[in-house]
């Protein structure tokens, strides 16, 4: 039987890929934009099948309005994807309050309005696939990115809770963890040249040039391959919380998590000691 998905930020980048492979193989998309018109071409392409919807995430009551019109206009939600996000790059004494908010009320808070407006239907159908695109960012973290790792740290511990909460009514959360994909003019998309730029601290543009030598430098990933993986995984029966899109990043996290725990053993004996012994 063919699926109803609901995909934010599916006018282009991975989500467009997520919408273009799920209409390939005769599934209903509900695509939500800010722009309805970048989907007139899919409309046209695939005609009844596509609910444009005009949506931006940190409308809260945009999104429980699109989502309602999704679920009455198809009958069903299958599959949520969470894709809408962008990433804001400053060191962290460069970012002004309003550009960590912004960051917060779209990555984070756009996904919370989301979940929040689907989980009625999923829980009453006792069924549904809740897909968060987090990061390789979402495990580690780099100079000039805390902003954009804060969002994305935050959606992989509110999506593991999630998990647990909603298991008993058979619907499941997989946290996608995409390295770089080649989502703009076939470049790999290296956040820190094509975020949105906090207002530059020269006590930073040191750092700033070194770092310039190391990043964006992992193979990209293919967009439409990305789609086809996206597939396997909501027609599985046992999905993974977690899943990495991409290779890239693998050793890296490999290490990120063995140091964590080198470090946690290490200190062992101070973490005795703040325990105290009140007994």
């Amino acid at each position: 039987m063919s699926k109803v998905w609901f995909i934010t930020g599916s006018s282009r980048g991975l989500g467009r890929n997520f919408a273009e492979a799920a209409l390939s193989r005769g599934d209903k998309v509900a695509a939500a934009v800010r722009n309805t018109g970048s989907l007139d071409d899919l409309v046209a392409a695939h005609g009844d099948a596509v609910l444009p919807l005009a949506m931006d995430v940190t409308d809260k009551a945009a999104v429980f309005e699109s989502v309602k019109r999704a679920k009455e206009h198809f009958g069903r939600l299958d599959v949520i994807v969470n894709n809408a996000g962008y990433a804001q790059i400053g060191a962290i004494e460069e970012l002004t309050e309003q550009e960590l908010r912004d960051q917060l009320e779209t990555n984070l808070f756009g996904a919370v309005w989301v979940v929040q407006a689907a989980l009625p239907y999923l829980r009453e159908q006792r069924s549904g696939h809740i897909i968060q695109l987090s990061s390789a960012a979402g495990v580690i973290a780099m100079p000039l990115g805390g902003a954009y790792h804060a969002s994305k740290w935050a959606l992989e511990g509110l999506n593991e809770a999630l998990a647990g909460e909603v298991a008993e009514f058979g619907v499941k959360v997989t946290i996608i963890e995409p390295g770089g994909f080649a989502t703009r003019d076939g470049n790999n998309p290296d956040p820190l040249a094509n975020g949105h730029m906090a207002q530059t601290d020269p006590a930073y543009d040191g750092l700033r040039q070194r770092l310039a030598k190391f990043t964006g430098k992992q193979p990209a990933g293919d967009p439409a391959a990305a789609a086809q993986a996206l597939l396997k995984l909501v027609d599985s029966d046992n999905p993974p919380l977690r899943v990495l899109f991409g290779l890239g990043f693998y050793p890296m996290l490999q290490q990120a998590y063995a140091d964590r725990l080198k470090t946690w053993a290490d200190w062992q004996d101070l973490s005795a000691e703040a325990q105290g012994n009140l007994g």
